[in-house]
């Protein structure tokens, strides 16, 4: 039985609980629309949640009258979601950490509403619904276009969990890039489209960042639609998204992955939809699906088994 309940999480009042027999959600709405917390059911809350959240930005709220330009004095983390493409999108600070509404459906999905955005003319709408019986939570974005502008606009996922663990990304045939993904470099603005870092290894078609990144991050043009990430925990945490061969992909390199891991203190997990062409009054939306399995950490960071992962992956979290 699924249950919609108010609780305090994180230094905010009132946030969205959503719990089954499986697994626990919550929402925040006070700065940006984003998942607090997703734990397998058993944990105590605050524990067992394989979502990134820095103690010291507990309670924080944004205060647009202390801005300069748009500016904010933090980064959130958490279970984040957004728009791109990320080098054209205007700043969009009251999107990103602004204070958002939330309400429950009679259906028992919750509903994170975003003020009318001045900077693009964008609200967004995020609806969460958590199936009965297992621990999948469909996570759907809705991008309204409310300005008297057409905007090229995507999703954007970018999901912050907790370091030190494996991410896993199944690459496909054909790709426009010869090692299957590139690699920004943090330096100076360019893209490798010919990385070579240990710690990305490919085995199978499937790309695993097994450890601390020369750059963090990555991207890949996978037609697969999942990705993963295997917390030292023993728990796998999956993403599940359309990907359309037909469509344009307007993030910089194409992208339809991205990976961002931070040392062994953050990786952000991050699925990205097509370019949407939103004239005024349009709008378009775009769903991940989520899920927790158990899985054992491997003993040696490079001797996970890829296939057998796989195979759990297509028999579970679907």
């Amino acid at each position: 039985m699924t249950g919609a309940t108010r609780v305090d999480f994180h230094g905010y009042r009132d946030c969205i609980a959503l719990e089954n027999d499986h697994v626990r959600v919550v929402l925040g709405h006070h700065c940006g629309g984003r998942v607090l917390e997703y734990a397998l059911t058993g944990a105590e809350p605050g524990e067992g949640n394989v979502l990134a959240l820095d103690p010291a930005q507990a309670g924080w709220t944004w205060d647009p009258a202390d801005s300069t330009d748009g500016a904010q004095a933090i980064d959130p983390w958490g279970g984040r979601l957004d728009i791109g493409p990320e080098k054209v999108v205007a700043p969009h600070p009251q999107l990103w950490v602004g204070a958002w509404t939330a309400s429950v459906g009679e259906d028992g999905t919750a509903r994170l509403v975003s003020e009318i955005d001045r900077a693009t003319g964008v609200r967004l709408t995020r609806e969460f619904a958590l199936a009965e019986d297992s621990t999948r939570l469909t996570c759907t974005q809705t991008i309204e276009n409310l300005s008297d502008e057409t905007h090229e606009l995507c999703h954007w996922s970018r999901t912050l969990v907790t370091g030190g663990g494996i991410a896993i990304v199944p690459l496909t045939q054909p790709s426009r890039f010869p090692h299957g993904y590139v690699q920004y470099d943090t330096t100076e603005p360019t893209i490798n489209y010919e990385p070579t870092d240990p710690n990305v290894v490919v085995v199978d078609g499937y790309l695993q960042v097994i450890d601390t990144l020369r750059h963090p991050k990555l991207g890949m043009d996978s037609r697969a639609g999942w990705m993963a990430y295997l917390l030292t925990s023993d728990v796998l945490f999956v993403k599940r998204f359309p990907v359309y061969s037909d469509r344009v992909y307007n993030e910089i390199a194409g992208l339809t992955v991205s990976l961002w891991c931070y040392q062994d203190l953050l990786c952000e997990v991050e699925p990205m939809g097509p370019m949407q062409r939103l004239a005024p009054g349009d709008a378009a939306s775009f769903a991940e699906e989520w899920w927790l399995l158990p899985y054992e950490f491997p003993a040696r960071r490079d001797g996970l088994d890829v296939t057998e992962l796989a195979a759990r992956v297509d028999r579970e979290a679907r």
